[in-house]
């Protein structure tokens, strides 16, 4: 070999070298909303940024750029978001088009204060063409066995966005157009690595929740890699991000593996808290046991913040739901129910989670940290928000680590 190509292959080995060190620095320096998450693997083409609206405690809506709502969301101290949570007196439309936020002003936002009803009349009125007031929503009253059947066929969600997109507001959130709903609804999934189940969880659900003549919006709580899945801190996070955007009225807890099977079966708001998933056919259709509250699960803004949420030391699987059974029987809330006839559900198959070995130690202690293991001592940093047609999408590194001792 020639002295001439010998060089001419050094320079071609140099210039390898410096594209591939110039690669791994655009990925150090790259924002982490676009390389964290495994969710860019979905190959999802249209895509809804959003500048979160978060209430300050002035009762007005700051406007806030993605860049910094990601390096401000660590929360050090989660009394102000709990502040936030119980004292908010002005509510953003859930319902807002946050498809283009360059359209949207960077400055601070003074909303004048409406109720739920007026806010929701005032949303309805580009549909309401008659020029009369909407009505309020009643609940659907189905007297007789009425079936929902699941189309459990795998789609990508580029599909599912195109089919249900259109009949939904940005985010997966939706609205009656022929009354005022009574009902506002955040529908809370903690999530990691099951997109076939979130697939066929959202071609469903939407479908399922559409005809209930409430007010509601998915939202999507995906745990970063590193640690054991924690599903009570995500739900945690969940509902303080959700009341960022909106005072809903109530939240319902939501396994992402599971998919009802009555259309008696009522998303709203419940007077006690509900235990939603009764039967499901894995368990024959029998309820495990008379404290059970896992699965799927509905409690009003007001019991949330009652309990202090969900405890979040249950890394791993199991024991959560117990957990937060046990917090509701100590403040004096009971666990209601519908008929085992109608709180029916299809659980999709998936692999047997790892158990969390301190699940039982950590039940036995649970009811002395209410106090301080919940709300008020969740950390955590949102590393991306995406509004997708379907649903709302948090990327959620926990800032808490399981106790050794």
């Amino acid at each position: 070999m020639t002295s001439k190509k010998i060089t001419l292959l050094r320079y071609l080995f140099a210039c390898v070298c410096m594209l591939l060190a110039l690669n791994l620095l655009i990925d150090y320096f790259a924002d982490k909303s676009d390389v964290s998450s495994s969710f860019s693997r979905l190959s999802l083409r249209k895509v809804y940024r959003y500048n979160g609206t978060i209430l300050n405690s002035t009762g007005s809506a700051a406007i806030t750029s993605s860049s910094s709502s990601s390096n401000n969301n660590t929360n050090n101290n989660i009394n102000n978001s709990l502040a936030l949570a119980t004292a908010l007196t002005t509510n953003v439309s859930p319902f807002a088009n946050s498809s283009n936020p360059q359209q949207q002003p960077q400055q601070q936002l003074q909303l004048e204060l409406h109720s739920n009803n007026s806010i929701n009349q005032v949303n309805n009125s580009k549909e309401n063409t008659t020029g009369a007031p909407l009505p309020l929503c009643e609940d659907p009253v189905i007297e007789e066995s009425s079936p929902f059947v699941p189309n459990i066929t795998l789609e990508s969600l580029d599909v599912i966005n195109d089919q249900l997109g259109p009949l939904l507001e940005p985010g997966g959130a939706f609205k009656p157009k022929d009354c005022i709903a009574r009902h506002h609804v955040a529908i809370v999934v903690p999530f990691r690595d099951r997109y076939a189940h979130l697939s066929i969880f959202l071609r469903n659900i939407h479908k399922f929740l559409m005809q209930q003549r409430i007010a509601y919006r998915i939202f999507i709580i995906e745990q970063t890699n590193g640690k054991p899945f924690n599903r009570a801190a995500l739900m945690n996070i969940g509902f303080l991000e959700a009341m960022k955007l909106y005072k809903w009225d109530c939240f319902i807890f939501h396994d992402v593996d599971l998919l009802p099977l009555d259309n008696r079966n009522l998303y709203n708001c419940p007077r006690q808290p509900r235990h939603m998933s009764v039967a499901i056919d894995k368990f024959n259709y029998k309820l495990p046991y008379r404290t059970i509250f896992g699965g799927v699960s509905a409690m009003t803004r007001e019991h949330f913040l009652t309990v202090n949420g969900f405890s979040n030391s249950y890394f791993g699987w199991g024991g959560e739901d117990d957990d937060m059974s046990n917090r509701l029987r100590n403040a004096n809330l009971f666990i209601a129910r519908y008929p085992i006839n109608i709180a029916r559900y299809t659980m999709l198959k998936h692999q047997k989670e790892k158990a969390n070995p301190k699940r039982y130690e950590n039940l036995v202690n649970g009811i002395n940290k209410i106090g301080n293991d919940g709300l008020n001592s969740i950390k955590y940093d949102i590393y991306s928000y995406k509004s997708y047609p379907t649903f709302s999408w948090y990327y959620a590194e926990l800032k808490i680590s399981e106790q050794k001792s």
